[in-house]
């Protein structure tokens, strides 16, 4: 107690300057909190979307060698009906797995009688499209803001030939919900096959490069334009955790592995290649302005315990001279150090949940770049990014001090009484 008491005696002979310095730590903990924050809110929603609102679920398990050859030989890489039927069954009986839906995507041309284009599609079923969009739906109830612009809850199981277009894809042949239009694709056998097919409405994918392209179909729709019957080239799992997926995945390969059946299993965030390219950019955001924020840190507390250690020279000679340990001393203005960042971190917290509390009110949104519809900017409070930056930053304050301090330390008592 006597030597935080000392500690904070140290701090208030030049009040000034330890609140310039407070300030400084104040302000570049809550740059960097914040910014920990936007981007953890960020990484949420990619992830959300990615896992959602592209319906990728959290693992994705096709034939082993689909991802590099599916496309030259479809047919070879497909899941039969029996295959489908056991690989769900075995995918069920696993913990933290909620849903297991067989997908098939197709390719080819649609067109409105007049104008044709070509689209890609997504074959699933309803039902399962529903749960696996749930996700979405629960955040945006939960944020309050937004739209459900996915499209997903279009697709009806009592009608079968309905089909959800992207926004892009629409405007292109100019059709609306309820209109008509005929599809156009190869069999697995290399022959056309047409279908007529009822526009169930319309979805932004959120890409500016793929809202003209794509399409939600019913399973089973794909698979009679695709003449696939019981077929899929992958199924689709949904978990109740996002932190299991890794584990999930292992104990899954093993145990078809045993089973007999040679598959691969990928997860959502290496399905979704903008989260991975997002995530690494931001992730060299931060470490630079972590960076930077560190070094005025460290350059603040550095001048001010160096400009105290200076002015309170006799000072510390005269406690040396009554009996008090070079480390005593060094400990001393370490303490001070450590103690004017510690109050300088929590000022900090105080701002950023004051600025969060702002930001989140403000209802402030923005269109990202490549994207088609605005986003809300909402911070959240990275607890374990706060925690980080609080000990790094108490520990580059303490050793900032730790130079001038030594330094003061080892010199002669003699010397440092005559300082002037």
């Amino acid at each position: 107690m006597n030597f935080l008491s000392l500690s904070f005696r140290g701090l208030l002979r030049n009040r000034r300057r330890s609140l310039v310095t407070l300030l400084a730590i104040a302000l570049g903990f809550a740059a960097i909190a914040l910014f920990a924050g936007y981007t953890h809110n960020i990484y949420r929603g990619l992830s959300l979307q990615a896992i959602h609102g592209e319906l990728l679920g959290h693992l994705t398990l096709s034939k082993q060698g689909m991802s590099r050859e599916g496309k030259l030989d479809p047919e070879r890489y497909l899941l039969s009906r029996e295959d489908v039927t056991r690989i769900t069954a075995l995918i069920r009986a696993v913990p933290h797995v909620v849903l297991v839906t067989p997908r098939l995507t197709l390719s080819g041309i649609v067109s409105n009688g007049r104008a044709s284009t070509i689209f890609v599609a997504e074959g699933v079923e309803p039902k399962a499209a529903h749960e696996l969009h749930a996700g979405v739906l629960r955040e945006l109830r939960l944020t309050q803001t937004g739209k459900d612009e996915s499209g997903v809850q279009s697709l009806d199981p009592a009608r079968p030939d309905t089909v959800v277009l992207t926004r892009g894809l629409a405007d292109l042949l100019h059709l609306k919900p309820g209109g008509q239009a005929a599809l156009l694709s190869n069999t697995l056998s290399g022959q056309a096959n047409a279908l007529d097919v009822t526009v169930g409405g319309l979805f932004n994918t959120g890409n500016a490069a793929t809202n003209d392209l794509y399409a939600f179909m019913p399973l089973e729709l794909v698979r009679s334009l695709y003449d696939a019957e019981g077929r899929a080239d992958r199924l689709t799992i949904l978990l109740d955790d996002v932190d299991q997926t890794e584990a999930v995945r292992s104990h899954l390969l093993e145990r078809l592995k045993s089973a007999g059946y040679a598959v691969e299993i990928r997860t959502w965030n290496e399905l979704s290649a903008f989260y991975t390219q997002v995530h690494g950019m931001f992730d060299m955001i931060f470490g630079f302005i972590f960076g930077i924020v560190l070094t005025v840190v460290i350059m603040s507390v550095a001048n001010s315990m160096g400009m105290t250690v200076v002015e309170r020279t006799r000072e510390i000679g005269t406690l040396r001279a009554i009996g008090l340990r070079r480390a005593g001393v060094v400990r001393l203005f370490m303490g001070e150090a450590a103690l004017l960042t510690l109050i300088g971190c929590v000022t900090g917290l105080l701002l950023t949940v004051a600025v969060k509390y702002g930001i989140d009110v403000a209802g402030i949104s923005y269109v990202p770049p490549n994207q088609t519809s605005p986003v809300p900017l909402l911070v959240d409070l990275d607890i374990p990014h706060i925690l980080l930056t609080a000990m790094m930053m108490a520990a580059v304050g303490a050793l900032a001090a730790w130079l001038p301090a030594r330094r003061a330390a080892r010199q002669p008592i003699i010397d440092a009484l005559g300082h002037v």
